[in-house]
């Protein structure tokens, strides 16, 4: 590990096992361009996070790109998160052109040229797949809050992302079926991604948690900016979980609370995530419910 200006910086478990075997097989030159590739690509997050002044915790790198882990989480704008996963394989395409360029001047080997470039493009075009936590994942999950409530986002994320790493599981053995070969690299970066997704879809209620617990702390920001409110209409006697899956990400929610058709309160959100974190810490409410 190590750490600049307070940012940790790892390499993931599965990195390590492909350096070891890159040293085994005599392709550790490969492994170094790879290295600085992924760092390149990663490196484009980073910078694009602290440009919006994200609090950055963590940079783990992983053999085809890696993930940022910032104390925000849920909480920055939509607008912000795409910016951040789209400036990965921006940087890849930059390293692209520079690969192809110094091909064509005649600086660098024509064909270690088409080779670097060609890396370059399927690491940016492998992180835009929709699966969590590659950028197209993440890219996916910000398009999905704008239409739907927060905690469905989540929920709808990981399955999708579970559905498309689980084909890349079944792309990698489809061969066997006709006689061919396994496809050993795609295998483990599938069922890499399926455990990855499968705690993720877990641990929903918990990313959903410190989601409510980031908006609690910022909801005075809205009154300040003058943000205009979206309503939320319910019954009296619904449990305060039904109203807080409700939530959208980039809107300010009034509960209208109604009883036999008339209006007998409104509540501001913050007041109804006071309530569940209160309830919560005297034991009396579940994150059961928020699965």
């Amino acid at each position: 590990m190590i750490k600049w200006k307070g940012i940790a910086f790892r390499l993931h478990p599965l990195f390590v096992l492909i350096m070891i075997a890159s040293v085994a097989t005599g392709h550790f030159a490969e492994l170094l361009v790879l290295f600085f590739i992924v760092l390149w690509h990663e490196l484009g997050h980073l910078l694009a996070a602290l440009r919006f002044g994200w609090k950055v915790r963590e940079v783990k790198l992983l053999p085809f790109g890696g993930v940022v882990e910032v104390e925000d989480a849920g909480s920055v704008p939509v607008r912000e998160e795409l910016w951040v996963a789209l400036a990965g394989p921006a940087q890849n395409a930059v390293l692209a052109a520079i690969g192809l360029l110094l091909g064509y001047a005649g600086w660098i080997d024509e064909a270690w040229s088409d080779d670097f470039v060609r890396a370059n493009a399927l690491i940016a075009l492998f992180n835009l797949l929709p699966v969590l936590p590659l950028d197209g994942g993440r890219m996916l999950q910000s398009w999905l809050s704008l239409r739907i409530p927060y905690h469905r986002t989540l929920m709808w994320s990981a399955k999708i992302s579970m559905a498309f790493s689980g084909l890349m599981v079944a792309a990698a053995v489809y061969p066997l079926a006709q006689g061919g070969l396994l496809h050993l690299n795609l295998l483990a970066v599938g069922l890499f991604l399926c455990a990855s997704n499968w705690t993720y879809f877990r641990n929903v209620p918990f990313v959903f948690l410190r989601f409510l617990v980031h908006r609690s702390e910022r909801a005075e920001e809205h009154f300040d900016k003058g943000k205009l409110s979206m309503p939320i209409v319910i019954s009296e006697n619904r449990p305060l979980t039904r109203i807080l899956k409700l939530y959208m990400k980039e809107q300010y929610h009034l509960v209208y609370v109604m009883k036999q058709g008339k209006i007998v309160g409104v509540v501001p959100e913050k007041a109804i995530i006071d309530g569940f974190l209160g309830r919560l810490t005297s034991g009396h409410a579940d994150l059961r419910f928020f699965m």
